[in-house]
């Protein structure tokens, strides 16, 4: 197969640059179906590019840097040539035997089948001065952010992994981190949990959630709510990392993809067949369990594999079509 047709239309286009992305990419370049890989213009690499080490990839027994991770992907991916391009997809069309997708530049890709592997984005509180106050004190990424609060007062939201995991790195540049959950236990893992409590630095508001957020040019400090008696508190801050989870990126899909009752894309059994033939979907898009950068790679396979096997069945079929209408000698 080629990656293109003789009309302009690809084989495959992959939408997203996660580990999902990346690796149903690697897996349908070396299948020579030379994909096309729209990466994003803001958040190419996925979230793993705002993580810091990853400790729990196979094959890196020393732990390697998120964004390390991306690169090899990426590197991998296109040295069996895959294409790459830095653009946000702002429509598509997936019904019929030919979808498209419209990039925010305007230029629309076609091609016989997609792979939808966008992932999920980071989940707000909603309060009124979230946004207002992002980036000067709010923040969704420590790696990103955590050197600017060195000798500060900072917290983190959130009770799982990632949030113990922000907490625990931005140690490294606070005075004090303050996680603060509405609980009192925590959901992340038991090492993540041991971590965290070992560390001088990290204490922890229970029972509590961020009902406000004061500052008018940058965080001053936060408003609590204790989630048992409902009492009101003040926790002097200089900066808020929010780590309570996120959302599946699935809004250039509604109307079109079936999704589950957890919001993420609908797929058939293990496979990544969505409701629309020749559509496939990967990582945690699909996901709202695991969401581990092995599992949406592992994911990213099969929707390399179910796509190459619809395509030569479509080929086949062609071929069977082309020899029924072939003029007789």
């Amino acid at each position: 197969m080629n990656d293109l047709t003789e009309n302009g239309v690809r084989d495959v286009i992959i939408i997203g640059s996660g580990p999902a992305g990346y690796t149903s990419a690697i897996y349908a370049a070396r299948a020579e179906l030379k994909p096309l890989v729209i990466a994003s213009s803001v958040e190419a690499g996925g979230e793993l590019t705002k993580t810091t080490e990853v400790e729990n990839f196979p094959g890196f027994p020393e732990g390697v840097m998120g964004p390390d991770l991306m690169i090899k992907m990426q590197e991998q991916a296109e040295r069996f040539g895959a294409e790459v391009v830095y653009d946000d997809v702002v429509a598509v069309e997936l019904a019929g035997e030919t979808k498209r997708v419209v990039l925010g530049s305007g230029e629309t890709h076609e091609a016989r089948t997609v792979i939808v592997a966008t992932g999920s984005a980071y989940r707000r509180l909603g309060l009124d001065d979230e946004e207002r106050l992002s980036g000067h004190g709010v923040s969704w990424c420590a790696t990103c952010d955590g050197f600017f609060f060195r000798q500060k007062n900072i917290a983190v939201v959130g009770g799982g992994d990632s949030a113990m995991e922000e907490a625990t790195f931005l140690t490294r540049f606070a005075d004090k981190v303050t996680v603060i959950h509405r609980k009192d236990t925590l959901r992340a893992s038991k090492i993540m949990q041991e971590r965290a409590f070992a560390n001088e630095k990290i204490e922890f508001a229970w029972n509590k959630e961020v009902v406000a957020i004061s500052g008018s040019e940058a965080v001053t400090g936060v408003t609590l709510r204790d989630t048992v008696d409902g009492t009101e508190s003040e926790l002097a801050l200089d900066g808020l990392f929010i780590a309570i989870g996120n959302d599946p990126r699935v809004h250039l899909f509604h109307g079109q993809l079936k999704l589950t009752p957890a919001g993420t894309i609908a797929v058939d059994g293990r496979s990544s067949r969505t409701n629309l033939p020749g559509v496939f979907a990967a990582g945690d898009v699909i996901d709202p369990t695991y969401r581990q950068a092995v599992t949406a790679a592992a994911s990213g396979t099969v929707a390399a594999l179910d796509a190459e096997h619809y395509l030569a069945e479509l080929d086949q079929a062609e071929a069977s079509v082309d020899a029924v209408f072939a003029p007789a000698n």
